[in-house]
């Protein structure tokens, strides 16, 4: 995919998922403003020809500091990745309120305010763009200890829904991306984690299984998502939640109602207990099954 010429922002690009984000996408000529929290960022823009934006997102300085930067290093703005994350997990009844609000902070407040600025300097630009917003299965399916995880991811896909609408007039697509890779992050998820750790300790890749019926592979796996997103391959592509890992690549389903019954005059608590009749929904992240 060719990105001469474009200019993309990448948070939390020091490490996992966002380093492989923000390499990709230089490597197939972009250039990139590299943000994390501590020096690593330099490291990687060193590495890629790009610029470091040492910073927690979550502000508005700080989102409208990352676009600065693109537009006085590079001369624009066409790609932002919101990739920067944390994890607090508890369960409901030992989470904090620190706990909650940390997690909230990062992934949905600073999706908002990065995508905000973005948002307004594309606009003004008039050449359309792409916004990609890292989501999560968790946030799709909800995940044991991860209230707060959780309600943020799926926050964020509701936002690319939401401003997909809202920016198309602009030529802006907005899209969310549900990866699942062997990282730090996915490492505290009960369900990959034995994976995980027996790839590293034996130092053998992820089995083919794993990476085709769980979708579970290497950072750089997801990574090639994100350079199609970013390039002029994926136009009219937008309002998606789009899953990637291993050798797997998903589209997921918008809530839909499943199933509808209809009763003259509306309902009452005794007719609903005696017409009940809806299959319930699976929820959680399955545990991987070996076949």
């Amino acid at each position: 995919m060719e990105l001469s010429g474009k200019v993309a922002i990448v948070t939390g690009a020091g490490r996992g998922l966002g380093r492989a984000y923000a390499e990709a996408l230089a490597r197939n000529g972009a250039h990139v403003v590299v943000n994390d929290v501590d020096d690593v960022a330099e490291e990687v823009a060193a590495g890629i020809g790009g610029r470091a934006v040492i910073a927690p997102v979550g502000s508005t300085e700080t989102a409208e500091r990352l676009v600065e930067t693109a537009v006085e290093e590079f001369g624009r703005l066409d790609v932002l990745v919101t990739n920067a994350g944390m994890l607090r997990d508890r369960v409901l009844w030992k989470m904090s309120d620190e706990d909650f609000d940390a997690v909230i902070n990062v992934h949905l407040r600073g999706t908002f305010t990065c995508a905000r600025a973005a948002a307004i300097r594309m606009r003004e630009q008039g050449t359309g763009g792409s916004l990609v917003l890292i989501s999560s299965p968790a946030g799709q399916r909800g995940n044991f200890g991860q209230t707060n995880y959780a309600a943020a991811k799926a926050g964020i896909t509701a936002m690319a829904r939401t401003w997909a609408l809202e920016l198309a007039r602009s030529d802006i697509a907005v899209n969310a991306v549900v990866p699942v890779a062997a990282t730090e992050m996915t490492r505290t998820i009960p369900a990959f984690a034995p994976l995980i750790e027996e790839s590293e300790r034996t130092g053998a890749p992820l089995p083919a299984w794993v990476r085709r019926d769980e979708g579970l592979g290497t950072v750089e796996d997801v990574a090639e998502l994100i350079v199609y997103l970013a390039s002029d391959a994926a136009k009219g592509i937008t309002g998606q939640a789009i899953g990637i890992g291993g050798d797997r690549l998903a589209l997921w389903s918008h809530p839909a109602e499943k199933q509808v019954e209809f009763a003259d005059c509306g309902w009452t608590a005794a007719e609903i207990a005696k017409r009940w009749s809806f299959e319930p929904e699976s929820y959680g992240i399955p545990a991987p099954v070996a076949p």
